[in-house]
């Protein structure tokens, strides 16, 4: 299967390795507007690359015709929009981590219409999925319930030592920020875990609940002593990363709470999922899911599935299942 890729950074790069790693799966076309990555062939990006592929900065410079699209570059709706709908002029399956993407209709209604009429038009399918959003703190806790006769309510821990992430994610999480800084950047928006709220409607559509109301609270970790990393040196009473509580309340109650905290220096990683039903459940993943190498593999694994999804805006909830598959579709 042919794959463009759209978006050449760190997380592009890795999917690329994971995509040359797989049989029945061929890179034909890299594009990206960063100047500095154009012209750049992929092995010089990331050397455990062979695939004698530039990054080109349009689609006119592909030469061979792709079959599916990967799409890495933003993480809203309102950018990742215009893109899509650019994109879906080529009629091919669409593949994107934008996190805000992987449950946008309760949020971003309007924006998800024009994705998803033009996605029915074109025949094909559109898909936001990752890690968290669309695995680890709603699709996991959302199929869980299966077996579950009621469901009183849901709660998702997602600890995460971010030392052992990339360090765009580290500075996304604020650390290495004053707290003067960390609240600026709360207050305009541009620091926070991305799709929270939209994981939240996720659990709540699939268990065919319209909540009265969502909260998403954000807070800073602070380090008392200072950290240092191999990418960062945190000073004395500066941010290491971030806390961030999400909670949906149905009649006044508070029925799905999602509890995001990332930060370097966090001695234990984990993701934890309880289930308050008949039966009660409790799943809990020791050392946690690396939240990078996971992206990367379910975006790709996703291929396989969005191929034989129906035309439209989709979400995991509604393609077929998504899993490590070892050959073609």
């Amino acid at each position: 299967m042919k794959i463009l890729q759209v978006g050449m950074g760190p997380l592009g790069q890795k999917i690329s390795e994971f995509i040359e790693q797989r049989s029945g799966l061929q890179i034909v076309g890299a594009i990206d507007t960063n100047p500095q990555l154009i012209g750049s062939d992929l092995g010089s990006l990331n050397t455990k690359l062979t695939t004698p592929i530039k990054v080109v900065e349009s689609i006119k410079h592909v030469d061979d015709k792709p079959e599916v699209i990967i799409l890495t570059t933003t993480s809203t709706m309102e950018s990742i929009t215009p893109q899509i709908l650019n994109l879906l002029d080529l009629e091919l399956p669409i593949v994107s981590t934008c996190e805000e993407l992987s449950y946008p209709w309760i949020c971003s209604p309007e924006l998800s219409k024009q994705i998803d009429d033009k996605a029915r038009k074109k025949g094909v399918a559109v898909l936001g999925v990752g890690v968290n959003p669309g695995f680890l703190m709603d699709a996991l806790p959302s199929f869980l319930t299966a077996v579950c006769q009621s469901v009183e309510s849901i709660k998702v821990d997602r600890v995460q030592d971010a030392s052992q992430r990339r360090l765009p994610f580290q500075k996304k999480i604020g650390a290495g920020l004053s707290q003067d800084e960390f609240a600026k950047r709360k207050s305009d928006g541009s620091l926070r875990h991305v799709g929270l709220t939209e994981s939240i409607q996720f659990i709540a559509t699939a268990l065919g609940l319209e909540l009265d109301r969502v909260t998403d609270e954000i807070s800073p970790l602070i380090s008392e002593n200072g950290i240092k990393t191999k990418d960062l040196n945190v000073e004395p009473n500066f941010c290491t990363g971030v806390r961030q509580i999400g909670t949906g309340y149905l009649n006044g109650k508070e029925i799905i709470k999602l509890n995001f905290i990332a930060g370097v220096g966090i001695e234990s990683s984990y993701d934890s999922i309880e289930v308050a039903g008949n039966p009660n459940i409790k799943s809990t993943i020791k050392g946690g899911v690396n939240g990078d190498t996971a992206t990367c593999a379910i975006t790709v694994n996703a291929i396989y599935s969005i191929v034989r999804a129906n035309p439209g805006l989709r979400t995991v909830h509604d393609v077929p299942l998504i899993s490590r598959m070892n050959g073609k579709a």
